[in-house]
């Protein structure tokens, strides 16, 4: 599992809206319950095996969340039991082509696309559940060039992990390896090519020990999908 989740997992689920300063900066409704989109697998960008490639006439945003790892799938699981499906975290980006969503979004079109870029789920090493006793406290920081951009805690989740595995596995099965990326905070926005991107999650809360820290430099993708609007 250690080094694997991130190979056999078969969905990436990312929670939308779940800090709520998050979705006032962005001129988004709070939600009543939790709501997800999915991620490729094939986005998925190891620690220390490439660069966060940004697509030509992408405003590439960013979003750092803790990410749940599976360990133990399952159907309809109760909030009550979600823990003795967690295996352990990880420290993730979500990284949005914010300028395409938002054309999208407004022609009432999916936005996929601008979720599922290669390179657009950077994720760190796998955290065991045993070395992170308090979720709902973890410090989560974004800096980039060495200047701070989000800076939060798990707790102010409107939506805890419970919930997150009890609603989305209501919805469909989780599987042994599935990552379940909970939520950023407030602050998000772009990075550049050439940017360095540091991430930083810390327990308890911000001012705990460092539990993983990463660099990314951020390039101009060459090739591909280029977004005209």
């Amino acid at each position: 599992m250690a080094s694997t989740f991130s190979k056999t997992g078969r969905n990436i689920i990312c929670i939308g809206r779940n800090y709520i300063d998050h979705a006032k900066e962005l001129g988004n409704k709070v939600p009543k319950e939790p709501f997800y989109f999915l991620k490729p697998t094939s986005s998925y960008l190891q620690h220390g095996q490439g660069k966060i490639e940004i697509p030509r006439g992408v405003v590439a945003h960013h979003e750092v969340e803790l990410g749940v790892v599976i360990g133990k799938g399952g159907r309809d699981i109760p909030p009550s039991k979600a823990f003795d499906h967690v295996a352990g975290y990880t420290l993730a980006i979500d990284v949005t082509g914010r300028n395409m969503q938002d054309v999208v979004k407004g022609k009432g079109l999916p936005w996929a696309a601008a979720k599922g870029f290669d390179t657009f789920a950077p994720v760190g090493r796998f955290i065991p559940k045993s070395s992170l006793p308090d979720p709902d406290n973890v410090g989560l920081t974004l800096s980039i060039n060495g200047q701070t951009k989000q800076s939060g805690v798990t707790g102010d989740m409107q939506f805890k992990i419970p919930q997150l595995i009890g609603h989305v596995s209501s919805i469909f099965g989780l599987n042994e390896g599935d990552l379940i990326m909970t939520g950023t905070p407030a602050g998000v926005g772009e990075m550049k090519p050439s940017d360095k991107i540091t991430v930083r999650m810390t327990s308890p809360g911000l001012e705990g020990e460092v539990v993983d820290e990463l660099e990314w430099d951020c390039v101009q993708r060459e090739g591909g999908y280029e977004f005209k609007g």
